[in-house]
C-alpha cells in the first residue's frame, strides 16, 4: 500500500498518511500494517512515545520573577537557548507548584520589546527619540549630575522604584547618598495592610504570615484577588477543599478564590470595615471570645488613663520605670501589666494611687463595638450583606472556635516559663489583601479584621494565623525613619534607613513650621505613619514643586507613565510639562531604568537598560520581603542562566558602581577604591548591615555553619546555587506556633538576629502610638500639627478602629456618580510584564467593563455594547460584558491589560491597544478641596493610595461610535535598537524533530 513519507510535517507530529484511510498514528519509522480493523486501531492507536525525551542539556535553578511570589524554578537549557521552565520541588515557596506566569517567563525572556543599550534622550519627552550611548557615557552623565546633587543637597533627588525585589540595597543606597526621597511601589499597593499588621502583632497579612492552611476549618478572605501569593494561597486552598474545611470570600466580585469559595460575600467596596464590626458586636454580644488568650497575650487588660484635657489622656497608665500597668482584680491594686501571674480585670473603671481615672483597653474596645451602631442590622444595608448573614458567619466562627478546638500533643513554654503539655488552637484564619489595603479607610479596617482574630485567639495558634518567621517583630514595631531635619545635609549619608515606623509626632519628617522635609509627604501631618512611603505622589509634587522642587527624579521598574499612577493623562502630562517663562521642564532631570521598552521609558532622559529577571544575580533578602513561612525563615537568589544577547547591565550592578563612583561612604574603601568590585554578586556576600547580618542568611560564618547571623562567607553563593538557589531552616516542632509568646522560638529569634531581645511581643488591641497624634492635635507636646491639620488628625488617629466612608465620596453626588469601580488582577498577569507576553496575551488580550446583570439590563446594556464610564476626573469609553457574579453597585475590570498603542513593541493595532483600557484615567491623584487645600487620595493615616474608592457613571455609547477605547493617545515609537516585532512571534520551533533534515 502505497504511503506518502511526509505531509506537512504531520509525520514529525506522531502521524503518517495512509491512501485511502487517511492520517493514522505512527507507529515508528515504518510500521507495518496489522491484522486489526480500521476501527480498532482508530479506538487504539499504537503510539511509539518516549516516556523520558531529552529536554535539555543544562539545567539552573533560579527564583521566578513573573510575580510577587518568588517560586523556585528550573529552568532547562538547550543549545544555550531557553527550552521549558518548570516548578522546582524542593522550594519552601511553591513545592513545585508553577502558574500560567512562571512557565511563560519563556517569552518574557523572548519578548521584542527588550531595551538593547543605554539611551539618551534627543527629541522632546514622549516622543521616544533617542540615541544609544555607551555605558560609560551614561554613568560619566549620572555621576556627574548626581554628584552635584549630593555636594548641595541631597534631597533634590528623588529616588523610588516600583515593584523591585532589591528594596533593602535601594533604600540603602538612597540613604548613603543623603535623600530622604526613598521609596518602593507599597504605598500603591498594601502599605495599610503592612502599617495595621506591624502595629497591631508585628507581622501582616502575606508576606509576614499565612492561614494554617494544613489545620484551618474555617477560612475569611477579604478582598484578596489572584495575583500576590497565587501558589502558596492555591495550594493551601486544595488542602482546605480535601479536608472539607469552609471558605468564605468577602470581595464584590466572584472570580478566582471566591468563585471556589463555599460561601461568597459580595460585599460593596470600603464597607468591609462594617461587617467585622458587626462579627466583633456579635461575638462580643455573645461572651464568645478567648479571655484567656486576651489576658495572656495582649494589651487587653492595660490600663488607659481617662482625663480628657490633660497631656496624657488615653495614654498607658505607668509605673515609675516606665512599665505599663493592669488592674488586679483579687488584690484590687494597679499592678505591672506585664507581670507573668497577675489577675487582671478587663473592664470597670479604677483609682489609680495618684487619684487619676483610668479603665483596661479591652473596656474601650467593648464599650465601642458593643454599641447598637455596630450590629448587623444596623450596618447591613450599608455594606450589602443582610444581617441574618452576619450573625450566622459570626455563630460558625464562634462554634468552630469554642465548641471545636484544635489540640497538637506538643509541649512548648512560654516566655515566662510556663510549661504548656500541648498546644491549643481555634481552627480560624483570615487573610485580606488589596481589596482592603486600597480604601482611604483601609488602614482602621485591616486593624479591625486583626483584632478579629485576637478576640477569638486565632493568632499563631493551631488552625489560626501563623507568622511566617522571621516575624513576629515588636508590636510596636521599629526602626524609626531616618532623615530629620539636622540629619541631612551636603555630602552626608543619613543614618538609618528612609523608611520606618513612627512611634509618635517627635519621629515625624517634618520642619520648624510642620512643612514635609520629603517631596512625596511622607512622615508628614499630611501621612504620619506612611511606612511605605508615597510613590504615587512624587509625580505630581515634583511638577508643582510641592513642598519644593528637585532636580533629577530617577526611577526603577516604576510605570509611572501609564498604569504605575493615579491619573494616566495627567501624568503623562506632568512628566512633559515644560515653565512658560523658563521653558525648561518642570522635573528638570528624568532617569528611568527597565528591561523593556514600557510607557515611562518615552518620558525619561537617560535610560538604563536593564537584564531581565535570568540574566542576573538578586537577592531575596530577610532585609527586605523575605520568602520565609510558618515553619521557619528562607530567602533566596537568582542566578545568570542565560548571557544576555544585548549591551545591557542588572541595575543593582549599575547603583554598586554609582555609589562608588559617588563616593558614598559604604561603597568606598578608606582608600577611595570601590568597595564590592564585584557588583551585586559581591555585595550579596560581603555587605554587613550590622554585625554578622548581611543580605543572606544561609551558610554564614567562615566555614558556613551559622544560620541567619555569622561573618561573611566566601562560599556562600555557591552554597546558595548547590541547593537550588534557596535557604530555608526548619524551625522544631516546639517552635512551630505562639511565636510571640514561645520562649524558645524567641531565643532562636534573638540568636539568629531577627529580634534584639528574647522578649514577647505583646498584641496591640489599642495602639497608643496613634493617640499621641491625636494629642499633639490637641496642642500637647513640642511636635504639634499646624492649625490646619490638627482635625484631620484628630479624626482618623484612633487607637481603636473605626470606620468611616471613603473620603472620595465626601461631598460626592451619589446620584451622579452611583456605582463603585474596581480593579482585579488575573491570575495569568501581573501588571505590564504579563501583558507583553505573547503566551498570556492569548490568554487575555483585552478587558471588559464588567456589569452585574440586573444594573446593565436597566442601563440598556446588553453584552458587547460600547459604554461611557464617567467619574468626577476623567471619562473613558470601554466594551461592556454582563455577569451575575458581581455586586450589584460595582463594576470592574482587569487591570493592566490595556496598553499605549505601540508600547512594549506591541503592534500599533494589538487588542491591548485598541480594545484595552485602564480605569486609571478616572481616577485623581488628589481629593476636593477642602478648606483652601487638597489632600492626596489616600489613607490619612498611611498615606495608601485610594484607588478602590472610585466612583462612577455608566451610560450607553451611541452606536455610531467606533468600537474602541478612549481615550486615545498618539501611538508610541519604539527607541533605536528595538527591532519592529514579527507577524508571528514563535520561540521552541528550533528543538523540534526534524523531518529530512529540515526544522519544522
Amino acid at each position: 500500500m502505497a504511503k506518502i513519507d511526509d505531509v506537512g510535517g504531520q509525520r514529525a507530529r506522531g502521524f503518517a498518511f495512509t491512501q485511502g484511510r487517511g492520517f493514522q498514528r505512527s507507529t515508528g519509522p515504518a510500521a507495518p500494517e496489522d491484522a486489526r480493523g480500521w476501527l480498532d486501531r482508530y479506538q487504539s492507536p499504537r503510539e511509539d512515545l518516549d516516556p523520558s525525551p531529552t529536554v535539555s542539556d543544562t539545567v539552573k535553578y533560579t527564583t521566578c520573577y513573573m510575580c510577587a511570589c518568588r517560586c523556585g524554578i528550573k529552568v532547562h537549557i538547550k543549545d544555550g537557548q531557553l527550552r521549558f521552565i518548570e516548578g522546582n520541588k524542593d522550594h519552601p515557596v511553591n513545592h513545585g507548584v508553577i502558574c500560567a506566569k512562571g512557565s511563560a517567563g519563556i517569552m518574557t525572556q523572548n519578548s521584542p520589546a527588550k531595551l538593547r543599550k543605554p539611551l539618551l534622550r534627543t527629541g522632546e519627552r514622549g516622543t521616544g527619540e533617542f540615541r544609544e550611548i555607551e555605558w560609560d557615557e551614561a554613568l560619566t552623565i549620572l555621576t556627574e549630575r548626581l554628584g552635584k546633587i549630593r555636594d548641595s543637597d541631597p534631597s533634590k533627588l528623588a529616588f523610588f522604584t516600583g515593584r523591585d525585589q532589591s528594596q533593602s540595597l535601594t533604600g540603602f543606597w538612597a540613604a548613603q547618598f543623603g535623600t530622604p526621597n526613598f521609596a518602593a511601589h507599597g504605598g500603591f499597593c498594601s502599605v495599610n495592610m503592612a502599617a495595621a499588621g506591624m502595629y497591631t502583632l508585628g507581622g501582616s497579612f502575606w508576606e509576614f504570615g499565612e492561614p494554617d492552611w494544613d489545620h484551618t476549618r474555617y477560612l475569611l478572605l477579604f478582598g484578596v484577588a489572584e495575583d500576590h501569593d497565587s501558589n502558596p494561597i492555591k495550594i493551601g486552598l486544595s488542602k482546605m477543599k480535601a479536608r472539607g474545611a469552609k471558605i468564605v470570600s468577602v470581595n464584590p466580585i466572584k472570580t478566582g478564590y471566591s468563585a471556589i469559595a463555599d460561601e461568597w460575600v459580595g460585599i460593596r467596596p470600603g464597607s468591609d470595615g462594617l461587617f467585622v464590626f458587626a462579627l466583633i458586636h456579635e461575638l462580643l454580644r455573645a461572651d464568645r471570645i478567648d479571655a484567656e488568650y486576651l489576658v495572656r497575650y495582649t494589651n487587653a487588660p492595660w490600663l488607659v488613663i481617662q482625663d480628657p484635657g490633660a497631656a496624657d489622656d488615653g495614654l498607658f497608665a505607668r509605673d515609675a520605670d516606665g512599665a505599663p500597668l493592669a488592674w488586679d482584680a483579687v488584690e484590687q491594686r494597679a499592678v505591672p501589666a506585664t507581670a507573668a501571674d497577675i489577675r487582671p480585670a478587663l473592664v470597670g473603671a479604677v483609682t489609680l494611687p495618684d487619684g487619676r481615672r483610668a479603665v483596661p483597653s479591652f473596656h474601650l474596645l467593648a464599650e465601642r463595638y458593643l454599641d447598637p451602631q455596630h450590629a448587623p442590622e444596623a450596618v447591613a444595608e450599608r455594606c450589602g450583606v443582610p444581617a441574618d448573614t452576619i450573625r450566622r458567619i459570626a455563630a460558625e466562627m464562634a462554634h468552630l472556635a469554642f465548641q471545636e478546638t484544635l489540640t497538637i500533643e506538643q509541649p512548648w513554654t512560654d516566655w515566662a516559663g510556663r510549661r504548656h503539655e500541648r498546644m491549643v488552637g481555634r481552627p480560624i484564619a483570615m487573610h485580606a489583601m488589596r481589596g482592603i489595603s486600597a480604601h482611604s479607610n483601609g488602614f482602621h479596617t485591616c486593624r479591625a479584621i486583626h483584632i478579629l482574630q485576637i478576640l477569638l485567639g486565632t493568632i499563631d495558634v493551631p488552625g489560626g494565623w501563623r507568622y511566617k518567621s522571621p516575624y513576629p517583630r515588636p508590636a510596636p514595631p521599629g526602626p524609626k525613619p531616618a532623615g530629620k531635619r539636622g540629619e541631612t545635609g551636603p555630602g552626608k549619608a543619613i543614618h538609618g534607613m528612609p523608611l520606618g515606623y513612627p512611634m509618635g509626632p517627635e519621629d515625624l519628617l517634618v520642619g520648624e513650621n510642620g512643612e514635609p522635609l520629603r517631596i512625596d509627604k511622607a512622615f508628614s501631618w499630611d501621612a504620619p505613619l506612611s511606612v511605605h512611603g508615597l510613590m504615587h505622589m512624587v509625580v505630581a509634587n515634583a511638577w508643582e514643586g510641592d513642598p519644593y522642587r528637585i532636580d533629577t527624579l530617577f526611577m526603577y521598574m516604576a510605570n509611572m507613565a501609564w498604569n504605575s499612577s493615579m491619573n494616566t493623562s495627567e501624568t503623562m502630562r506632568m512628566l512633559s510639562d515644560k515653565d512658560p517663562d523658563s521653558g525648561e521642564y518642570r522635573i528638570p532631570f528624568i532617569v528611568y531604568c527597565d528591561a523593556y521598552a514600557s510607557e515611562m521609558v518615552a518620558y525619561a532622559d537617560l535610560v538604563l537598560a536593564d537584564t531581565t529577571y535570568l540574566e542576573r544575580w538578586d537577592c531575596i533578602s530577610l532585609l527586605d520581603r523575605p520568602i520565609g513561612s510558618a515553619h521557619g525563615p528562607g530567602d533566596s537568589i537568582r542566578q545568570p542562566v542565560l548571557t544576555p544577547d544585548r549591551d545591557v547591565r542588572p541595575f543593582q550592578d549599575v547603583l554598586i558602581e554609582l555609589g562608588a563612583r559617588l563616593g558614598l561612604p559604604a561603597f568606598v574603601r578608606e582608600d577611595g577604591s570601590p568597595r564590592y568590585p564585584g557588583g551585586y554578586p559581591d555585595y550579596m556576600t560581603n555587605h554587613e548591615r550590622k554585625p554578622g547580618i548581611g543580605p543572606l542568611a544561609g551558610w554564614r560564618g567562615a566555614d558556613g555553619k551559622d544560620a541567619g547571623k555569622g561573618a561573611p562567607n566566601a562560599d556562600q553563593l555557591d552554597r546558595y546555587v548547590r541547593n537550588g538557589c534557596f535557604w530555608h531552616f526548619e524551625l522544631p516542632p516546639e517552635q512551630h506556633y505562639f511565636k510571640h509568646a514561645n520562649q524558645a522560638y524567641l531565643e532562636t529569634a534573638t540568636r539568629m538576629g531577627f529580634l534584639d531581645k528574647p522578649e514577647p511581643v505583646i498584641l496591640q488591641l489599642y495602639v497608643e502610638p496613634l493617640q499621641k497624634f491625636r494629642l499633639a492635635a490637641r496642642g500637647h507636646g513640642a511636635v504639634v500639627p499646624p492649625a490646619d491639620k490638627r482635625q484631620r488628625v484628630e479624626t482618623y488617629f484612633d487607637p481603636l478602629p473605626f470606620w468611616y466612608p471613603p473620603l472620595e465620596e465626601e461631598g460626592l453626588d451619589e446620584g451622579a456618580f452611583p456605582l463603585h469601580a474596581v480593579t482585579q488582577r488575573p491570575m495569568p498577569m501581573y501588571h505590564s510584564w504579563g501583558s507583553q507576553n505573547a503566551w498570556l496575551r492569548q490568554i487575555l488580550a483585552r478587558n471588559s467593563l464588567y456589569i452585574a446583570r440586573s444594573t446593565a439590563e436597566a442601563l440598556g446594556l446588553a453584552d458587547g455594547d460600547w459604554a461611557w464610564v464617567t467619574s468626577p476626573t476623567g471619562r473613558i469609553r470601554v466594551p461592556v460584558q454582563l455577569m451575575d457574579g458581581v455586586e450589584a453597585g460595582t463594576v470592574w475590570t482587569w487591570n493592566a491589560i490595556g496598553k499605549r498603542s505601540g508600547a512594549w513593541n506591541l503592534s500599533t493595532d494589538a487588542p491591548e491597544g485598541t480594545k484595552g483600557f485602564l480605569l486609571n484615567h478616572l481616577i485623581s491623584e488628589l481629593l476636593p478641596e477642602r478648606n483652601g487645600y487638597r489632600h492626596a487620595n489616600a489613607d490619612p493615616v498611611t498615606g495608601q493610595a485610594a484607588w478602590y474608592d472610585l466612583r462612577v457613571r455608566v451610560e450607553k455609547a451611541p452606536p455610531k461610535e467606533r468600537a474602541e477605547t478612549m481615550p486615545r493617545f498618539p501611538a508610541q515609537a519604539m527607541p533605536p535598537g528595538v527591532e519592529p516585532p514579527p507577524a508571528i512571534l514563535r520561540t521552541g520551533g528550533v528543538f523540534r524533530p526534524t523531518s529530512r533534515g529540515v526544522r519544522s
